[in-house]
């Protein structure tokens, strides 16, 4: 059973930054592709970014491309997402999910395993 916990959610300034943390559990982390999703109140969730699970190849959602960066670290079986000049759009709840491939996978279907979120705003 796979089990993610996410960290780093906070209250920050327009162009400020942040950096969200996941930790999961299991030996399989690094066999997986992760992913970081956001979903604002009555909106869809949307994919931010996903990071392969081998040679660490990245992709990126056109709202957030050349401001975020995703990365992990399979030692500690942790991804990151580093949040730069953010906005007030950028405002929800961000989640990072694992995947059962070793590819970019982009769609919510994709991923079976899910943490709970945490909140990320950003004030004007």
């Amino acid at each position: 059973q796979v089990q993610l916990v996410e960290s780093g959610g906070g209250l920050v300034q327009a162009g400020g930054s942040l950096r969200l943390a996941c930790v999961a559990s299991g030996r399989t982390f690094s066999r997986y592709s992760m992913g970081w999703f956001r979903q604002a109140p009555g909106e869809e969730r949307e994919f931010v970014a996903a990071i392969t699970s081998t040679n660490g190849r990245t992709h990126y959602g056109d709202s957030v491309k050349g401001r975020f960066t995703i990365s992990r670290d399979n030692i500690e079986n942790t991804v990151y997402l580093q949040m730069n000049s953010l906005k007030p759009e950028d405002t929800a709840n961000y989640y990072c999910a694992q995947s059962r491939s070793s590819l970019i996978l982009i769609s919510t279907a994709d991923y079976p395993y899910w943490g709970l979120g945490t909140q990320v705003t950003v004030s004007s």
